[in-house]
Formats: structure tokens, sequence, C-alpha cells
């Protein structure tokens, strides 16, 4: 699994491990059923403490994300669509929250940070 964590993140490993995850589900590359490595697996390709690990597959269990059998492990579970949605609705609200922020910092009128979105997305 190609998990990268950067200590000069702000972020606390954990949460880089389950949004990374998360990242993973949901853009495809790991899909429903799929086993994630163990615990103990993970915190030694990563050189982290099995308890980060444990923190992060709890998260991403109480999320929906993964469900856990006891004696055979971590797997990816079966998508809710409507789930699924909400997390993708949430992540792209971030980003524009982001744009927004800086738009307003610069004292780029609505009108033009609307502008440069439809411009932005019309390009695809």
């Amino acid at each position: 699994m190609n998990i990268i964590i950067s200590n000069s993140s702000g972020k606390p490993i954990y949460e880089q491990i389950t949004a990374q995850i998360k990242a993973m589900i949901m853009n495809g590359t790991l899909n429903p059923g799929d086993p994630l490595p163990s615990m103990r697996l993970l915190a030694k390709e990563l050189r982290i403490s099995v308890i980060t690990t444990k923190r992060a597959y709890e998260d991403l269990e109480r999320d929906g994300f993964i469900t856990t059998i006891v004696g055979k492990g971590s797997f990816v579970r079966e998508a809710d669509c409507e789930f699924v949605k909400e997390e993708q609705l949430k992540a792209v609200e971030q980003h524009l929250q982001a744009a927004v922020d800086a738009a307003r910092q610069y004292g780029m009128p609505e009108e033009e940070l609307a502008e440069v979105l439809k411009m932005l997305y019309e390009e695809l």
C-alpha cells in the first residue's frame, strides 16, 4: 500500500493514513472486499507505532470505509452510494472553502471568483 507520511505536515500521522486510505477507496484504487494490510504490517512498512495504525483503522471503520473481521483482517466495505457522494461533496466543499478564503484575502469580488470557477470547470 502506497502511503506517504509527512513529518512536516500539521496533521497527525493517523489522520494522514486515514485520509490517504479514504482517497484510495473513493477513487477506486481500493475496491470493496479488498484486504488492507494488517495493522502490524502497515506500522512496520511506515516505521510507526502499531497504536497509530490501530487509530487510523478504527477511524476508517467508524466512518464506514472498512470492516474488520477478528482473525481475518480489515477489508474495504461495500460502498453506500449516498455515503460516497456525501464524502465527495464534503471534499469538494473543503477545497472550495480554501478558494473562497484566498479570494477574500486578496479582495477578489464574488463574481470574479465565480467566473474563474466556471472557466476552470469548462476546461475539462
